[in-house]
């Protein structure tokens, strides 16, 4: 009987199509006496059960909706001992041929590296950004108060600058789309922070990682393709608030000194007015 080193962890909410080619994709990926765990954030809505069976996943309902991290969570916990490295995933991802293995063995080549993530391409071709560094204050107010108004703000381009930049590096943090973790580091910080339901849990995991001497490193001779049918696009709206109450959360707990609540203050209003800005946009209303 083998004794399964790897494991893949995908999180379904409802997200039956794109749940089947990112299953269907996973062979091909490598490792193959990989576990695999569909963790359903929706049960009993959809076909994710039947999905997962038919691949031969592992099917894990959740008791309630945990939200991103606290799904991979609960499914990283119930793995096997002998497990040393998970692929956690969107449902929206395929998996390219040797993916995978690729991953595996740089991240195996070097013990310092806690995580790493692989080149994420857009359905088009074009890349998705995925491996950035965590943005300091300065940055990350230039970038909050102007993306919006001044799209070319230095801030934001500094920001951005990696995305253009398909060469194996080490990142601050890498997209939780597709992230490959060493399973003793992330134990050791005791996963996803689940406070954040959903987004900027890859933002933050990275950054303790990267606190607590681990490695997060950007491997683009792996491939994957991220294909955007998530289930979130049902609710862009509250998708958008979301996103922007988890960045807010993330920059408060990074800059906690009462010296810094002014600063606080100026991100978390740019941050406010942003996500204002975008849901109006989302609703085509005028700005």
């Amino acid at each position: 009987m083998s004794t399964p080193q790897v494991a893949i962890v995908t999180v379904s909410y409802g997200s039956d199509e794109a749940l089947e080619p990112f299953l269907a994709s996973v062979p091909s990926a490598g490792a193959e006496d990989a576990v695999v765990v569909v963790a359903d954030n929706r049960p009993g809505f959809g076909e994710a059960e039947r999905i997962a069976t038919t691949h031969g996943a592992e099917y894990l309902p959740m008791p309630a909706n945990l939200g991103y991290g606290g799904a991979v969570n609960r499914a990283v916990r119930g793995l096997p001992d002998s497990v040393e490295w998970v692929l956690v995933s969107n449902p929206d991802i395929v998996l390219g041929p040797g993916s995978l293995d690729v991953l595996v063995a740089t991240g195996s080549a070097d013990p310092r590296i806690g995580s790493l993530g692989p080149r994420v391409l857009n359905a088009d071709g074009s890349l998705y950004p995925s491996a950035r560094d965590v943005p300091s204050l300065r940055t990350g107010i230039g970038h909050a108060l102007l993306y919006r108004v001044w799209p070319g703000n230095p801030w934001t381009t500094r920001y951005h600058r990696s995305e253009s930049e398909p060469t194996g590096r080490d990142a601050g943090w890498l997209s939780g789309s597709c992230l490959l973790v060493r399973r003793r580091a992330f134990d050791e910080l005791g996963g996803f922070d689940d406070s954040y339901f959903m987004y900027f849990e890859d933002v933050d995991l990275g950054y303790r990682l990267g606190k607590a001497g681990w490695l997060n490193r950007y491997e683009p001779a792996a491939s994957v393709v991220h294909t955007g049918a998530h289930s979130t696009s049902e609710s862009s709206s509250a998708m958008i608030r979301v996103h922007h109450d988890s960045a807010a959360r993330f920059v408060a707990r990074k800059y906690p000194s009462p010296l810094l609540w002014p600063v606080r203050a100026i991100i978390l209003a740019g941050l406010r007015v942003r996500a204002e800005v975008e849901t109006r946009r989302g609703r085509g209303g005028k700005v």
